[in-house]
């Protein structure tokens, strides 16, 4: 029996049915589901769930109006994400997560609240700011929390960056806010400089650096605990100019 180990082209081994690994905007960490968030999976996707598959979305016939759009880049378990939700039902909401039990968590507490205005993803965000969200659509977009990376040889993968930056820029409308919050001020430094060097975005904070939490971003248990303990979070809030 021959054990064929010799490497292959990308495009050799895709041709021979192999799946290659890709650069992600996360590392998929699959939990295992409760009983809850499988039957809401099963049943609330056909009217929450959005499928990278389709490709382009139509937002005015997806969400039945043309309402504004925020769209909200990992959302983990959904509870934030369902409550502005809730706060603003003359608002569409876009969801996108990778961790499945996070996105059955969403759609259990979304249909237990009562909110119709918000659908998600479960794919890679990178992916589906390509593929699927039409240029110049959304109104806000926000990223709340994103994987620190905080060891230093780690931070090259830290979701924002130039290239990321821009694909935000493609798809918010003109007047668009990007909205980016995090509790680790590296990361936040980090966030704060690649900003401030994207010359299409202006920064709404008036001392040009972060802004105060809006109300509109729900304070959560992790973070009212931490600043209890007097730890910090940063909030920084860019819009598109050109």
């Amino acid at each position: 029996m021959s054990n064929d180990r010799t490497h292959k082209t990308k495009e050799q081994a895709e041709a021979e049915g192999k799946y290659i690994r890709k650069v992600r905007s996360f590392v998929k960490r699959e939990g295992r589901l409760t009983k809850g968030q499988a039957k809401a999976l099963d049943t609330l996707w056909d009217t929450m769930g959005l499928d990278h598959s389709n490709g382009m979305l139509d937002m005015a016939k997806e969400f039945g109006n043309t309402n504004p759009i925020t769209l909200e880049i990992g959302f983990g378990m959904g509870k934030s994400l369902v409550e502005m939700a809730k706060a603003a039902p003359e608002r569409n909401f876009i969801g996108i997560e990778v961790h499945r039990p996070g996105v059955g968590a969403c759609l259990a507490l979304a249909e237990a609240e009562g909110v119709n205005n918000l659908k998600v993803y479960e794919h890679d965000a990178i992916e589906i700011l390509a593929d699927c969200i039409p240029k110049q659509s959304i109104n806000t977009v926000q990223l709340f929390f994103p994987d620190p990376w905080h060891k230093a040889r780690h931070h090259k993968r830290r979701i924002v960056k130039p290239e990321f930056i821009e694909s935000i820029r493609q798809i918010l409308k003109m007047d668009g806010v990007f909205h980016m919050a995090t509790d680790w001020e590296n990361y936040a430094e980090c966030m704060l400089d690649d900003m401030r060097q994207a010359e299409h975005f202006e920064n709404l904070s008036t001392t040009n650096d972060y802004v105060p939490r809006p109300d509109n971003r729900p304070l959560t248990k992790f973070e009212n605990r931490g600043q209890k303990l007097g730890h910090g979070v940063w909030d920084l809030q860019f819009k598109r100019i050109s």
